[in-house]
């Protein structure tokens, strides 16, 4: 891999870990950061040392405090078409491996988007989210109008992205935007006891879960149930059904091959 200059990139017992590396600036997002990390992502989506990917930030302040506004004030309508930052928000949700966002602070602007791809959030105590992007004349437009509307609904997004609020992370949990909240301390052990509990499972149920949940929400119930179906008649055929059946009918831990 390539030296990283804005990022670090790790991977520990299956676990790989992104880590935004500018806490100089909250570690803003740069098109630098995008760059390493679709670059790390599209490494690691084939090896199978890294089964799960999370994304954090470095020091105690930030997750990331949104894109860097120095960046931002040069941006034409060109760059608004080319949208870097909301494709790799869309990489990122349409990962073959599953994702978790360890935030670790502040979560602003595009910084809450990239967290808002991820499948999962657990957040710090000291978290806060937020989308202030109207302070500055525009949009939310990594993915954030669209995501946080499924994630909390229309009316509480409308709010949040309108007057530009900033959240704790207790707001955050009881709205449905993260799935945890934990004292500082624990928050790689939060993440990776979660971690743990997703790779226990059958990799293709994983990914095939996966993508059932995110190809419902883009559809009509009928339509996500006849995906969920051809799903299941796929799992059926596999070698990882049979010996998670196998498994649990003689008391063991199952042995699944995909991970």
């Amino acid at each position: 891999m390539q030296t990283l200059k804005t990022i670090q990139a790790d991977i520990r017992e299956g676990l790989g870990f992104i880590t935004i590396d500018r806490p100089e600036v909250r570690n803003a997002l740069n098109g630098e950061v995008l760059q390493e990390i679709r670059r790390v992502l599209d490494q690691w989506r084939e090896r199978e040392e890294v089964r799960l990917v999370v994304f954090t930030g470095a020091g105690e302040k930030s997750f990331a405090a949104g894109a860097d506004i120095r960046q931002l004030q040069e941006r034409t309508i060109h760059d608004g078409l080319a949208s870097v930052m909301q494709r790799l928000c869309d990489e990122i949700e349409q990962y073959p491996k599953p994702t978790i966002a360890a935030v670790n602070g502040y979560a602003l602007g595009g910084g809450c988007e990239l967290a808002m791809a991820c499948d999962i959030r657990i957040a710090q105590e000291n978290a806060k989210f937020g989308l202030p992007e109207l302070n500055l004349s525009i949009i939310p437009g990594a993915g954030g109008t669209q995501r946080l509307a499924r994630l909390v609904g229309k009316g509480l997004a409308l709010d949040l992205i309108l007057t530009g609020s900033m959240i704790d992370a207790e707001k955050a949990e009881r709205i449905g935007l993260v799935s945890e909240v934990v004292a500082m301390e624990r928050l790689m052990e939060a993440v990776e006891a979660k971690a743990q509990a997703i790779l226990s499972k059958g990799p293709l149920a994983v990914r095939l879960a996966k993508l059932a949940v995110r190809t419902g929400l883009e559809t009509d119930q009928q339509t996500g149930l006849i995906v969920e179906k051809l799903a299941q008649c796929l799992l059926y055929t596999t070698e990882d059904k049979r010996e998670g059946i196998a498994a649990f009918l003689e008391k063991r831990k199952p042995q699944f091959k995909g991970w």
